[in-house]
């Protein structure tokens, strides 16, 4: 029998190791990363491209090594406990390369459609349709996994649910997006 065929969406810190997670498992994953690289958020870009957020170019993160290591592979003891962007990153591409994980993701191609497929009650089976370069696939998977991050532009069909945001996101929740806490909070201001 066949591995059962897994697509993951993005290349983050999630999509690095839900693809080690199905290798484990004896899956086929195929992850789909919209931009060049690795890192998701973690990937500093002056300018990075439309939709994808990114972190500022001083930013050191608030947990230490040991916490926010995956727990097959620990970050290097020289390492600096509370690491800079630049340092996470070098940890994930050495992730990355003690895995062999980079063979399995589909760089610049973008996600378009997730749908169930028309034999999907006997199946389970899911079609992706991505493009890449211009060009439009579809394949058939047995499992998606979204690893997209909860730091990108936000897809909420507020047309579709009547009625008032009956609470206010926490101060700087939503401080990449000021229009979209604009249009979710009845408090915030214009």
């Amino acid at each position: 029998m066949a591995a059962q065929r897994v697509a993951i969406i993005g290349a983050g810190a999630s999509g690095l190791c839900a693809l080690k997670c199905c290798l484990d498992e004896g899956l086929a994953p195929t992850c789909f990363e919209r931009s060049g690289d690795i890192g998701g958020l973690w990937r500093f870009e002056e300018k990075p491209e439309e939709g994808r957020a990114s972190i500022y170019r001083s930013v050191i993160i608030n947990t230490s090594k040991e916490m926010m290591c995956f727990s097959d592979f620990p970050i290097p003891d020289d390492f600096p406990n509370y690491m800079h962007h630049s340092k996470i990153m070098e940890y994930f591409r050495m992730y990355a390369q003690r895995f062999d994980l980079l063979r399995h993701i589909r760089f610049r191609t973008s996600v378009r459609r997730v749908a169930k497929c028309s034999a999907f009650p006997t199946t389970g089976c899911w079609e992706v349709e991505t493009e890449s370069e211009g060009k439009h696939e579809s394949a058939i998977f047995d499992a998606v996994l979204v690893c997209t991050g909860h730091h990108s532009d936000a897809h909420l069909p507020l047309h579709a649910f009547p009625g008032t945001l009956p609470c206010v996101p926490a101060p700087g929740m939503l401080s990449s997006f000021p229009r979209l806490f604009t249009a979710l909070s009845p408090l915030a201001e214009p």
